[in-house]
């Protein structure tokens, strides 16, 4: 990937996704967006962290998980989104993609999910653990991620409103599965959106920090 801001079309799992790529001169690796629920790659709450993560010297993929065809679909059903198999086969291409230097020199791959979309990195994760060293969870469900749980191996962290109290109890029992090193932070007064003020800037802070550690190949061998 080339510095500055590329607006692409991604091959995987046999379709062709719009995607903007962005990279940073001298980034240690690149975050892979994963985004939740009738959500896209213009998603504002996305944007501003990606924005957030490239002040950190971090490149970012924000990516539209399903084709124009497949959004009016959903936009009736409903289904699509919530196919965590379709869209973690569809990431793992990403992951691949990036990897394989079509897009550029290879860098570690980051994954950061929010709501459905966690569940979704999550599963890459399992899928590509020598690829994926790093994933954070913004008010997702990785519970929905299930038996893959146990199998993830990347540093993840879980970003939980303090408000979202249903949330943060599926994100409780979904950390004590996860195989690998992982850390629950509660961000105080925030709900499932993070729209409160202060609280979004707080995840990009926090999830920047925590892929500048771990994409930089420093991070904790065992979990803590």
């Amino acid at each position: 990937m080339g510095d500055g801001m590329t607006e692409t079309m991604i091959p995987t799992a046999g379709v062709r996704l719009s995607a903007e790529l962005t990279t940073p001169p001298g980034a240690a690796g690149v975050v892979l967006f994963a985004h939740g629920s009738g959500s896209s790659r213009h998603s504002p709450r996305n944007v501003a962290v990606a924005g957030a993560l490239q002040q950190h010297s971090l490149g970012t993929v924000l990516v539209d998980l399903l084709t124009p065809d497949e959004e009016l679909v959903d936009e009736q059903t409903a289904e699509l989104r919530f196919d965590i198999g379709l869209l973690s086969d569809r990431l793992v291409g990403i992951v691949d993609w990036l990897r394989s230097g079509q897009a550029g020199e290879p860098l570690p791959v980051g994954l950061f999910g929010a709501s459905t979309g966690a569940a979704a990195a999550l599963v890459t994760a399992a899928a590509r653990p020598e690829d994926v060293p790093a994933v954070v969870s913004r008010g997702g469900r990785p519970d929905l991620a299930g038996p893959d749980l146990p199998e993830v191996r990347a540093a993840t962290l879980l970003l939980v409103g303090g408000r979202d109290e249903q949330v943060l109890e599926l994100n409780e029992q979904a950390r004590a599965a996860l195989g690998g090193f992982s850390e629950l932070h509660v961000v105080p007064g925030a709900t499932h959106l993070f729209e409160e003020p202060g609280t979004l800037e707080q995840v990009a802070d926090e999830a920047a920090a925590w892929f500048a550690e771990h994409l930089s190949g420093t991070a904790p061998a065992t979990r803590a």
